[in-house]
């Protein structure tokens, strides 16, 4: 199929309650497994660039596994740069082939937040590529973001918006980046987010921070010899309680790296004379699919709606 913007798709599932699944990709058995499973359960996704994974594995690579996977799968996928921090970055994968990206000023003040987005907005608009922004800071390892300025002030959004011309906006209400995330019980701001959904009706907006760190996995990294004790996501139910309201985009990272990493520990645990990477990278690209489909059938809803 093809690679296509996030529009269609969002529009889809703010009408019918459900989220788009924007799943990390950073090597060829994880895009493997996300389109495999979007395939299999007929949902749309979105496959998630973040700065690390094109320091990884270069944007040239991430660009040829993504051609080959429309090519080799029966669905439509975005392919989005996930917390561009600059125009540069933004351009740059606008240029190389992203259908979507997002520009993250959060850290800036609110009129330099808006006019980096609209530039990023202007310039992508131009070349038939769609934009996200964020407002609010998420917390997390070495965020230094304090709990008094984690949450979106709805008061911004609308203005925010017009303003920008984004096509979708990351908020805060209590997710948070990494497995290491909350002190106490996680909680998501739906208040913040049902007075959100007033000022700007019909709008997509995004969740980040929202792997749910799956203590199955965690508990069998752990039984092979990791150390993540303590790690904790965000309940699903209450993402799957998101998605049914504005929520039209799900990051899910954390969630992948845990089930590839449990797959290959296994495969090495078991057999520690194996070497072979088609042998255990087989078996985590394995968990990575059953992970993408647990979340497209349990958190998302999107399954079935192609």
């Amino acid at each position: 199929m093809a690679l296509v913007t996030t529009t269609e798709m969002f529009r889809k599932a703010y009408e019918g309650g459900y989220a788009i699944g924007a799943f990390n990709i950073n090597n060829m058995e994880i895009i493997q497994a996300i389109t495999e499973a979007a395939e299999e359960a007929k949902s749309p996704v979105i496959l998630q660039v973040s700065a690390g994974a094109r320091k990884y594995a270069k944007h040239a690579y991430l660009m040829a596994l993504a051609k080959a996977a429309a090519e080799d799968c029966n669905v439509d996928f975005a392919l989005h740069l996930d917390h561009g921090a600059d125009f540069e970055i933004c351009k740059s994968c606008i240029d190389g082939g992203f259908t979507s990206v997002m520009i993250d000023g959060s850290k800036y003040s609110f009129e330099e937040n808006i006019a980096l987005t609209k530039k990023v907005v202007d310039y992508a608009h131009e070349r038939g590529v769609v934009v996200e922004g964020e407002l609010g800071k998420l917390v997390g390892i070495g965020s230094g973001v304090s709990d008094d300025d984690m949450y979106t002030n709805p008061d911004e959004v609308e203005e925010f918006v017009a303003r920008t011309g984004v096509d979708s906006l990351a908020i805060a209400i209590g997710t948070s980046h990494g497995a290491f995330k909350f002190a106490g019980e996680p909680r998501l701001r739906f208040d913040i987010l049902e007075e959100i959904m007033k000022r700007i009706p019909g709008f997509p907006i995004v969740l980040h921070g929202a792997s749910s760190v799956i203590p199955e996995l965690i508990d069998e990294i752990n039984a092979t010899g990791g150390n993540l004790s303590g790690a904790k996501g965000v309940p699903e139910e209450l993402l799957r309680q998101a998605a049914r309201l504005a929520v039209c985009k799900i990051n899910i990272d954390s969630d992948i790296r845990l089930a590839m990493t449990a797959g290959v520990r296994r495969v090495i645990a078991g057999q520690p004379e194996a070497f072979d990477p088609r042998q255990y990278l087989t078996v985590g690209r394995d968990e990575v699919k059953k992970m993408v489909l647990h979340k497209i059938y349990n958190v998302l809803g999107s399954a079935n709606t192609l």
